[in-house]
């Protein structure tokens, strides 16, 4: 077992003293502004430039998420967390906006560091086992983009498409 899903599993803290269900709880003020948790919640293969102390995912680690339902569910909490955050839901197998989506909106606005949060969520739920909700969020931010509303840029479209294994 590793330090990632021993914190997953509530176990043991982040490398700043956090647990999982301390995370899962910061009001959306303290999730825009605390820059080191994303790593903890969505972690990927490669090093963090912004926070070098986060946990890289290994073959182990995908193998156990995928095998163990406690964690995936734990994964599934975080994903509304971050969804939630950015004034979505999940519903039905779908990502749609929540009823604050119109307050939250300054995120698609502009490229801006939730940007690369989403890349990172993309990509992390779907090697960790949760591909119907990488999927699913996909779904909502391409048709967020062919709206014509969100200032979603081409290039971030295509770091999103690559992330959850889509085509682009």
């Amino acid at each position: 077992m590793s330090r990632l899903t021993e914190f997953y599993r509530g176990e043991a803290n982040d490398t700043s003293g956090r647990s999982l269900a301390e995370i899962q709880g910061y009001s959306d003020q303290r999730l825009e502004s605390v820059h080191d948790f994303i790593q903890w919640l969505f972690p990927l293969r490669e090093r963090s430039q912004f926070n070098p102390g986060a946990p890289l995912l290994t073959d182990a680690d995908v193998a156990e998420f995928r095998a163990d339902p406690l964690l995936r569910r734990n994964l599934l909490r975080s994903f509304d967390v971050f969804l939630a955050f950015l004034g979505l839901t999940s519903e039905d197998g779908k990502v749609i906006n929540a009823g604050d989506f119109d307050v939250k909106s300054d995120v698609w606005r502009f490229p801006n560091h939730n940007w690369l949060r989403i890349t990172r969520v993309l990509a992390s739920t779907r090697m960790l086992g949760l591909e119907a909700s990488s999927l699913a969020f996909y779904a909502f931010l391409k048709t967020l983009k062919e709206s014509g509303r969100s200032g979603i840029t081409d290039d971030t479209f295509g770091y999103w498409t690559r992330a959850a294994g889509g085509e682009n």
